[in-house]
C-alpha cells in the first residue's frame, strides 16, 4: 500500500464518478469518494477497508466543504496523487426556453464547482504534498469543444472549463511537477440516460424539422434506451483508459474519449480550417495605421 496513489474523486454517486472509484480500487490505488450524500455509498464502502477507501461529503458549490475534503484526505492518507474533477450535471432546453435561475444553478456545479476543486488541487499538489507534484484531470465533455442542439448551458459551462483548464495548465510553473489533463467524453451509458434534466418546450421550436425538437424527441420520455447503447461506450472500458492517462509520464491536454467525440470534433477542426483558409485575408489590411 505504500506505493498506491490516492485518488481523490468528486461526484461519485454515480456515473464516471463511481466507476473511476472503483477501477482505481482494483488497481491497488487507494480512493478519497466526495459526494453531496456519502449514505448513497454504504454498500459500496462496505467492501473495503479504511486502508482503501475514505467517503466524505463534499458539496463543489461550497468553497469550505472543498477545503476540508482535502484536508480530511492529508489526515488519512497523507497526500493525494490523483484529483479526478466530475461532479456535475446535464440540462437540456432551447436556449430561449432555459430560465436564468436554473442556468446559474448549472454553472454552480459544472463551472465554479469545478473550478473551486482545481484551484484546491493545485494548491495542494504545490504546497501539502511532500514530494511536491500530482495530477488533475477533469471530466469534461465532448460538447466543451463542440455545441449541439438543446445543451446551450450545459455545453457553454463546459467551454469555460476547457478555456479554464487550458489557462491554468499554462500558469502552473514546471517545477512544481503537476500535470493536467481534460478528458472529453462522447456518448457513455452510464445513469445519464435517464437523468437529463429537460426543461419544458419553447413554443417556437415546435415542429418536426427544428433541430431542437430532433434532440427532444429522442433524449425526451419516447428516448430508446437500446439505441443508444448500441452507439454509446461502456463506462468501465472508458475509466480504464482514463486511469492509463493518469500513469503517462507526458499526458495530453487533452484527451478525446469514444468514436463519436473523435468523429464530431473532426468535422468541427474541418470547418474551422476551412474557415480559416477562406477568410484568412480580411484580415491582411488591418494594421494600425495610428494617428
Amino acid at each position: 500500500m505504500s506505493s498506491a496513489r490516492v485518488w481523490f474523486i468528486t461526484g461519485t454517486s454515480s456515473g464516471f464518478g463511481l466507476q473511476m472509484a472503483r477501477c482505481a480500487l482494483a488497481h491497488g490505488d487507494r480512493v478519497v469518494a466526495t459526494l453531496r450524500k456519502p449514505e448513497v455509498l454504504s454498500d459500496f464502502a462496505s467492501k473495503y477497508t479504511p486502508e482503501q477507501l475514505l467517503v466524505t461529503r463534499l458539496d463543489v458549490t461550497k468553497p469550505d466543504e472543498i477545503k476540508a475534503a482535502f484536508a480530511k484526505a492529508k489526515e488519512v492518507f497523507g497526500r493525494v496523487d490523483v484529483v479526478f474533477n466530475n461532479a456535475g450535471y446535464t440540462l437540456t432546453g432551447e436556449a430561449e426556453g432555459v430560465p436564468d435561475d436554473v442556468a446559474r444553478d448549472l454553472f454552480e456545479v459544472d463551472f465554479w464547482g469545478a473550478a473551486h476543486v482545481s484551484q484546491e488541487a493545485v494548491r495542494f499538489f504545490r504546497d501539502e504534498n511532500k514530494p511536491q507534484g500530482g495530477r488533475l484531470i477533469q471530466n469534461s465533455a465532448a460538447v466543451g469543444l463542440i455545441a449541439t442542439p438543446m445543451m446551450g448551458f450545459y455545453c457553454s459551462a463546459k467551454h469555460a472549463l476547457e478555456g479554464f483548464t487550458d489557462t491554468l495548465s499554462k500558469e502552473i510553473d514546471p517545477s512544481w511537477n503537476i500535470k493536467i489533463s481534460s478528458v472529453l467524453p462522447g456518448g457513455f451509458v452510464t445513469e445519464l440516460i435517464q437523468k437529463f434534466q429537460m426543461m419544458p418546450q419553447h413554443p417556437a421550436y415546435v415542429g418536426e424539422t427544428n433541430p431542437a425538437g430532433i434532440f427532444r424527441k429522442f433524449f425526451g420520455e419516447g428516448r430508446d434506451k437500446d439505441i443508444m447503447m448500441s452507439r454509446w461506450s461502456d463506462p468501465e472500458k472508458g475509466v480504464q483508459k482514463i486511469y492509463e492517462l493518469s500513469q503517462l509520464p507526458s499526458p495530453p491536454l487533452r484527451l478525446l474519449l469514444g468514436k463519436d467525440c473523435n468523429a464530431y470534433i473532426a468535422e468541427y477542426l474541418e470547418q474551422v480550417t476551412r474557415e480559416v483558409k477562406e477568410y484568412a485575408s480580411w484580415s491582411d489590411d488591418l494594421q494600425f495605421a495610428g494617428n
